[in-house]
């Protein structure tokens, strides 16, 4: 399934990488720790955290995620964008809590 699809799917908002949105997903992974991520993650997967800085960019480059969203109504903060700009990670955004969207994303996928 690409990331459009998703984002169609579940009404997500897009915070950059509007035109990476043909990534292919293979899974989510919910976590707001990096060292976690960085751990057990795998590519393809989109990222599910609250967490906005950059680090998570870098943490999603390292890993070959198709996309960090964002959830809860967070937003990124502004050099989270340029870095997700550069480094090619699409950034989204959702109001739903984690539970609820990784419960939803899973039967999408699934």
């Amino acid at each position: 399934m690409t990331l459009r699809e998703i984002k169609e799917s579940l009404n997500l908002k897009v915070f950059s990488g509007e035109n990476l949105l043909e990534n292919e997903v293979t899974g989510g992974y919910a976590s707001d720790l990096l060292s976690d991520v960085m751990g057990y993650a795998s590519e393809g997967e989109i990222w599910i955290t609250l967490q906005t800085h950059k680090n998570v960019v870098g943490v999603a480059s390292l890993k070959d995620l198709s996309a960090i969203i964002l959830v809860k109504g967070f937003t990124p903060d502004q050099d989270t964008l340029v870095m997700s700009e550069n480094e090619n990670i699409p950034v989204l955004g959702t109001d739903m809590e984690t539970f609820e969207f990784c419960g939803v994303l899973y039967n999408l996928l699934k």
